[in-house]
Formats: C-alpha cells, structure tokens, sequence
C-alpha cells in the first residue's frame, strides 16, 4: 500500500513527533490551530480517543488518528489510568502527575501503560480503535531524561536491563511501548488496506 496522510489530533508536541517515527512511511500532519478538541471524559482510553478523531475529522474533512494513554496502577485501582495527564489536577505538569504517583503507589508494584489509537475516516465512515498494553514497575525514584509523563519511573517487564523508558534509546522504546504496539497494529492495518 501507499503512503496516506493522517491528521494527527493531538496538541501534545512529544506525542506528534513520536507518531511522526512510528508511523513511517506514512505522512503524519499536525492538526490544524483552528480546531478545537473536545475534552477528555470518557471513561475509556477508547472513548476519548474516538472523540478525538471523530472531532477532526468532521471539522478537517481528513482521515484523522487520534489516542488516549496513560498509566494503571494496580495499588491505585488502577487509578490515574484516563485521568493520567489530569492525575496531579487540571493544568498539572508531567512532574507534578509523577509526583504524585510516586507519593501514592509503593515503588515496586504493577503499573501498565495503555494506549488506544482511534482511526477515523470521514469519506467511508470506517472507525477503528486499536489498543495495546505495556506492562511494568514503578521505580523508586525518577531516572533518565528521555521520553515523557511517566516515562522516568516506569520500569518496563520486556526490557532485562532495569531501566526506566526514560532511559531506553528511542528505538529501544518504541519496540516496546503500549504506543509503538498499538501503532504497529495500525500500521499492519493499513498495509492490508
């Protein structure tokens, strides 16, 4: 299959540049100033990732990809979980919600990253959601300073070395990644298109 466009419906730098990689050699665009994104209450991963999309593609007229993430943790219930990037409050910074996570969750214990990737053509009217998982601990304190949100204290099951996804090289990351699954099953998608 061909190269298509997708309008990437997020506002998050980090996230455009790594779905700009992962989803080579299709063309990702940033989501036109102009529109507005509804706010993230839903009650699923799914749910506000759909909204999303569903939102750009209606204002854009593009096919249009959107996600949710976020962190579980199995001391917390799996709190933050949908209110991840809200964990600390409204306008919390990537430090306060870690913060906070390390105050509340033991190091040590269970935490899984969730990503679900909403894909939404408005010229057929085809939705699909694809969801992956990523599972770990948490790490006492934050080490690495590469990726972002939680990245510092989460210590991935897949990667023997211990490390942090903070201190994972790109690559390294995004093989194994709740974000680099779900988009790999994306991308498998679009080649059978």
């Amino acid at each position: 299959m061909s190269a298509v466009r997708l309008v990437l419906a997020t506002r998050n730098d980090h996230k455009a540049r790594e779905f700009g990689d992962l989803l080579a050699p299709h063309e990702v665009v940033a989501l036109p100033d102009e529109v507005v994104l509804p706010p993230e209450d839903g009650d699923t991963f799914e749910a506000n990732a759909l909204g999303k999309a569903r939102a750009a593609a209606q204002a854009t007229g593009q096919v249009v990809i959107a996600d949710d993430s976020g962190i579980e943790a199995e001391a917390l219930g799996g709190r933050p979980g949908v209110r991840s990037a809200r964990f600390a409050g409204e306008d919390a910074t990537d430090e306060e919600n870690l913060a906070k996570l390390l105050r509340e969750a033991p190091a040590g214990s269970a935490v899984a990253y969730v990503c679900a990737i909403a894909h939404v053509d408005p010229g057929t009217g085809e939705e699909h959601v694809f969801e992956a998982r990523c599972t770990g601990t948490l790490a006492a304190q934050p080490r690495g300073d590469g990726g972002f949100g939680y990245d510092p204290a989460f210590v991935p099951d897949d990667d023997p070395t211990d490390r942090t996804m903070a201190e994972l090289d790109p690559d390294e990351k995004a093989a194994i990644s709740h974000r680099g699954r779900a988009a790999r099953e994306l991308l498998a998608w679009l080649a059978m298109r």
